[in-house]
């Protein structure tokens, strides 16, 4: 059973007047604006249409390139999600923002292994950021690297003992390891584990 659970989606900062990149033209900030409110309002070929023009005529506009690929995340345009955002990193190596959005587009895309190295990096740049921990939690257990996917969601839950997605997540992948160990015990002829693994993959 695929391990699968709701990703945290963090608002980006770039679709508020107080963002983190400063310094584009002040004339393309009509279509994007413009833009904006086309993602705002759930019309993303619209959006990405506006997004793409200002890029055209301003390819140094660093927002457009962060918006336009969360409006192709919305439309599961993964790739090209993962390509804008790169484009923001290539220009903002620091900025977590990116990080962590290229970390959602790879995780959708079920690559995990990258998005394990960009949450590596958010926390690297922020360790105070939970949804780090739980989203790297996400592509550890996907990965079937359970061990730390508990030690991120225990973070997640230590901080905040409420978080129910990082409860369930935990709780998943305790099972999930659970398997793991009953099968070895099954396939090393310990018929209870093999009851056990029966029991837990019917489930």
């Amino acid at each position: 059973m695929k391990h699968v659970i709701e990703l945290y989606i963090i608002l980006i900062i770039a679709l508020f007047c107080n963002s983190a990149f400063s310094g584009e033209p002040v004339n393309a900030t009509l279509y994007f604006d413009r833009a904006n409110e086309y993602y705002n309002s759930e019309k993303y070929d619209k959006a990405i249409e506006d997004y793409t023009r200002v890029i055209t005529e301003h390819p140094d506009f660093t927002r457009a390139y962060l918006n336009r690929g969360l409006a192709y995340y919305k439309k599961r345009q993964y790739d090209k999600a993962v390509s804008d955002y790169s484009k923001v990193i290539n220009s903002f190596p620091n900025e977590p923002e990116a990080y962590t959005q290229r970390g959602l587009a790879y995780l959708r895309n079920g690559k995990y292994s990258e998005a394990i190295d960009d949450y590596n990096k958010v926390i690297f740049l922020n360790p105070k950021l939970m949804e780090a921990y739980n989203n790297r939690g996400i592509a550890y257990a996907n990965a079937e690297k359970y061990e730390e996917a508990i030690a991120d969601y225990n973070k997640v839950i230590d901080k905040n003992p409420d978080d129910v997605n990082a409860i369930v997540s935990r709780g998943i992948a305790y099972s999930k390891k659970a398997m793991v160990d009953f099968k070895k015990a099954c396939d090393m002829g310990n018929k209870n584990a093999c009851e056990d693994y029966k029991q837990l993959k019917g489930k």
